[in-house]
């Protein structure tokens, strides 16, 4: 039960679990409103090429009848019909021309819109991939909560911060009793429901300034920032009366724990040994018992 080396170089900011934005939302949310942008843009674009189309067919349509009009009551000579012709022919002319160009626009239009239509998929597929990336990199699959290694990072992210501003830090190690017997009866789909319904269970005792995470197994870890020490009861309390159903049979879930709070000075193996010792203790002399008895260091 003692912890690893530490591994992770990346620095994550202490904030709830439930109020972090994955990289994939992050990525998936600033593209999807850039598209939205480039969609507004396009409408807008056609809206008036639409509307100049129709505004330069009404005044080409009024200039032949200018000239034309005037020639059906005068009785002019065969020069004066001439020019008329011409004029109207060149009119035509124009009006065919701007619907020509109109059409171009068209379909211009259409294909930005295909291509951003395009690009939104590719959005929407970047963001699963980077949601995917994120959730492996930092999520334990099974319970949900921080795995092992985001859990590491963070105490010592946790410890510089203490070391820095004189703040209290305290960690929690959670063992679940007689998980194996369990798992053995009732079959794995059974140890898995009870890992579930405590993780979950865990996630709801703990503040969002806290880390809860699934360190192995059946061991969970909590890191309590600027926790005081009548709080970490506080803490085991609400995970008492755990329950799983299993195949149709109601499970209680009971823990041992053992925590130790942080002395300036010592590194994140040595806070975690101490709460280990203290785990193991509690484990040693209360395992078996329906309520969690519990050793501080």
């Amino acid at each position: 039960m003692l912890t690893d080396s530490i591994m992770l170089n990346a620095k994550t900011a202490a904030i709830p679990m439930s109020q972090q934005n994955s990289p994939g939302s992050e990525v998936g949310g600033i593209l999807s409103q850039a598209a939205q942008v480039s969609m507004r843009h396009i409408e807008r674009r056609e809206w008036q090429l639409w509307s100049y189309a129709v505004a330069v067919t009404i005044l080409l349509t009024l200039a032949i009848g200018t000239f034309a009009f005037p020639a059906l009551l005068s009785q002019g000579g065969d020069d004066y019909a001439f020019s008329i012709t011409q004029a109207v022919r060149g009119l035509v002319g124009l009006v065919l021309l701007f619907n020509v160009y109109v059409i171009y626009q068209q379909v211009q239009i259409n294909r930005i819109r295909r291509r951003v239509t395009e690009q939104g998929f590719s959005v929407d597929k970047v963001g699963m991939l980077a949601e995917e990336v994120y959730r492996l990199a930092v999520l334990d699959s099974l319970t949900g909560l921080f795995n092992r290694r985001y859990a590491q990072q963070r105490l010592q992210d946790e410890i510089a911060r203490s070391q820095r501003h004189s703040l209290p830090l305290t960690v929690i190690l959670l063992d679940l009793n007689n998980f194996k017997q369990a798992n053995d009866k009732y079959g794995h789909e059974a140890g898995d429901n009870l890992l579930i319904g405590f993780g979950e269970r865990l996630r709801k005792a703990t503040r969002g300034s806290d880390v809860a995470a699934r360190y192995g197994g059946d061991e969970f870890l909590v890191l309590l920032p600027e926790c005081k020490t009548g709080d970490v009861q506080y803490v085991l309390k609400r995970l008492e009366g755990v329950h799983a159903d299993v195949g149709g049979a109601i499970l209680t879930v009971s823990f041992a724990a053992g925590w130790a709070d942080y002395t300036p000075g010592e590194s994140a193996e040595e806070l975690l040994r101490r709460a280990d010792k203290a785990l193991y203790v509690n484990k040693r002399e209360g395992k078996g018992q329906d309520q969690p008895s519990v050793v501080s260091t």
